[in-house]
């Protein structure tokens, strides 16, 4: 899969970003601990997402927002062609569409498939699969193993809230392998 030079720098800032982040203003609205939250720092321009590594960044140009650690699908080696496949893709898509009552605790979707993705699931005469997001846990199970979703990016509930509202719809989403 080939990435822009965009990309690759991206990915570079974020591995030589180290374990600090700027403090973010983040401000819970209530009492109890609120799904939606209120963001009031810089712009998340792009998240980086590193499946090897097993973590994704939050970028405002070429500096590091927040870091989490993350979890894959149940076949994180590879991209994603077929669904069912249980692989998280590869590339460049964008968050287009945000779902609070999803059965995993709030989620941002990614745009796979894209028109290349469609092209060679096609070509095989198989479904590329489709809802892949970034979300939080499960609702009503309990997640089984390091990696066990169907091929989106998991977090915790907590920092779903986070991303959830440091992130806006059309955000770019690099994945690497």
């Amino acid at each position: 899969m080939r990435y822009s030079r965009r990309s690759a720098l991206l990915i570079t800032l974020a591995g030589l970003a180290g374990a600090s982040s700027p403090s973010i203003a983040i401000a819970e609205t209530s009492h109890s601990r609120p799904r939606f939250r209120a963001y009031s720092g810089p712009e998340v321009t792009d998240i980086v997402i590193a499946k090897k590594k097993r973590k994704m960044w939050l970028m405002s140009g070429d500096k590091v927002l927040k870091k989490y650690r993350i979890h894959l699908g149940f076949q994180p080696e590879g991209h994603k062609q077929f669904k069912g496949d249980g692989k998280t893709p590869e590339g460049t898509y964008r968050i287009d569409r945000r779902n609070p009552e999803s059965d995993f605790y709030l989620s941002l979707g990614i745009s796979y498939p894209n028109a290349q993705d469609v092209a060679f699931a096609k070509a095989h005469g198989k479904d590329p699969g489709g809802d892949i997001f970034i979300h939080g846990k499960p609702n009503k199970k309990r997640p089984k193993g390091r990696d066990w979703t169907a091929g989106c990016i998991s977090v915790t509930n907590r920092q779903m809230e986070e991303i959830y509202a440091m992130v806006k719809d059309g955000t770019y989403v690099t994945i690497y392998p």
